[in-house]
């Protein structure tokens, strides 16, 4: 699919993202036992934080590397 060419590059995007966040849920729920009980209320709530703080950190770091390729551009 990807060797030869005979999917879009939109279809082989999505087919990442899908199973990206399939692995992704995967090891949430069955080997860090991530759920919404009421006894576990602190793991989702540090779990909510830590994405919080990537997403952050991530979002900034583009913001700054897209600031900083406009403004070293010769114009």
């Amino acid at each position: 699919m990807v060797m030869s060419g005979s999917a879009s590059h939109a279809a082989i995007l999505g087919t990442i993202l899908v199973t990206a966040v399939v692995q992704i849920v995967v090891h949430l729920v069955y080997f860090l036992h991530m759920n919404s009980k009421s006894d576990e209320g602190w793991n989702l709530t540090a779990f909510i934080f830590t994405v919080i703080i990537i997403a952050i950190v991530v979002i900034g770091s583009i913001w700054i590397m897209w600031n900083l390729n406009y403004n070293m551009m010769m114009h």
